[in-house]
């Protein structure tokens, strides 16, 4: 088949056609009640930021709102808050907002959140940002909010990588995306003819590292979200794939094809120099590094089906420790933050693909999607949530689920979407 020139453009648009837009399918049995109150502000800011700050929150599946919270009056002394009001509306945590705007292109949004059942107040903070990205506003101050209330991190501010796929007649393209975890603000990173997989985010958030087929083989480029550069992370006339930073940016795991096999080596940035990690016969890939960087988790064919192992850094002679045993199929493994467990993908009996998880103290998994093709977990930051791809509906689409049982969809206007990545927490 004669193909044409492959071209590569890598640009920027702040807003796109194809956003990703939130749908919610299912929530927590038991969440905690919150209210906020309204504002009076000169234009709509302060409804604009609410309604960023409440899909922010539901998005959790922890947190229900309840609304009427304003027919308790607020009082002109800090000292007499209505607790008695707010507990009969039956409310957990009441946030109240004010905002102002010290200039037409700044914002000044101040929150105070309060525990009705210990009448105090847990929280009082600000935040500063510009009148053009009331978004951002509203996501970091759901964040604090959201940290007030259950003493974990809000990921509202964070943010996703992944890969849409467009077909038009016989002709497909490839997008490298990157979007707020609610699915707004998408912008294009890289656009190519060739297939793009594997995206993975550099610890700072300030690179990607993507596997591109631009070249005819599989080749691992780094790309700097702030300047667009990129670069070939190796030259060589090889299948390179499955990259996967260290906590510290400074090295990347790789699967490198070598021989007509597959094993796994550790590149440092620095100087390009390559170290190999395993070492067998059969097909080992997906590295992922631990929180402390000083394990590596990884699939490895080597008992026969794809399984889960994880070997130590603090010895080239360390050996693969094997981690899944239930079922024939245990692939795509991540870490949770605390490293108390591990995310992966697992083939049923019935031949279905699910989201499992299993702790490190439990000899048993759980399966924590029911769909027939779920794929590519990736971990929030806080441990709290993990985004994958879903194929539902004849569509493929990207979820997002919580621990405690709550599933939200985003699906995309046009095209498929697949290979995402959460990143970590934006400062």
């Amino acid at each position: 088949m004669t193909k044409s020139i492959i071209s590569i453009f890598v640009f920027f648009s702040v807003f796109s056609s194809a956003e990703l837009l939130l749908e919610i399918t299912q929530g927590s049995d038991n969440p905690i009640n919150l209210g906020i109150y309204e504002i009076s502000s000169q234009g709509n800011e302060d409804t604009l930021i609410k309604n960023i700050i409440q899909n922010d929150l539901i998005r959790t599946g922890e947190i229900k709102f309840i609304e009427g919270v304003d027919i308790v009056p607020l009082p002109e002394n800090d000292q007499e808050f209505n607790y008695s009001g707010w507990k009969l509306l039956g409310l957990d945590y009441v946030v109240i907002p004010s905002i102002k705007s010290p200039d037409k292109n700044s914002i000044e949004y101040r929150y105070r959140v309060f525990d009705v059942s210990r009448k105090r107040e847990v929280r009082s903070s600000t935040v500063f940002g510009l009148s053009s990205n009331l978004r951002q506003v509203g996501h970091y101050a759901s964040d604090g909010i959201y940290e007030a209330i259950t003493g974990i991190e809000g990921v509202a501010s964070t943010k996703l990588l992944y890969v849409n796929e467009i077909s038009f007649r016989d002709e497909k393209s490839y997008r490298l995306m990157v979007s707020d975890v609610d699915g707004y603000n998408e912008r294009t990173l890289l656009n190519s003819p060739e297939p793009i997989i594997s995206p993975a985010w550099s610890p700072k958030g300030d690179k990607v590292a993507y596997v591109s087929f631009e070249t005819g083989i599989a080749n691992v480029y780094i790309q700097d979200l702030a300047t667009g550069d990129r670069e070939s992370v190796l030259e060589q006339n090889t299948q390179i794939s499955s990259p996967a930073w260290s906590p510290d940016g400074k090295y990347l795991s790789l699967t490198l094809y070598q021989d007509g096999n597959a094993e796994i080596y550790i590149l440092r940035l620095r100087d390009k120099t390559l170290t190999r990690l395993t070492n067998h016969y059969s097909i080992d890939t997906e590295a992922i590094w631990s929180p402390r960087g000083n394990k590596i988790l990884f699939t490895s064919g080597r008992s026969g089906s794809p399984q889960l192992y994880e070997i130590s850094l603090r010895g080239l002679r360390s050996k693969p420790k094997r981690i899944t045993f239930e079922g024939t199929y245990n692939a795509k493994g991540s870490y949770l933050p605390d490293a108390n467990g591990n995310i992966f993908v697992h083939r049923a009996k019935s031949g279905s693909f699910h989201i499992a998880l299993k702790y490190k103290k439990e000899n048993f998994i759980r399966i924590l999607t029911e769909a027939r093709l779920d794929e590519s977990p990736s971990v929030a930051p806080n441990g709290n949530m993990v985004v994958y791809a879903i194929s539902e509906d004849n569509k493929a689409k990207l979820a997002i689920l919580s621990l405690n049982g709550a599933r939200f969809v985003l699906p995309s206007s046009q095209g498929v979407v697949r290979e995402p990545a959460w990143s970590g927490f934006v400062r």
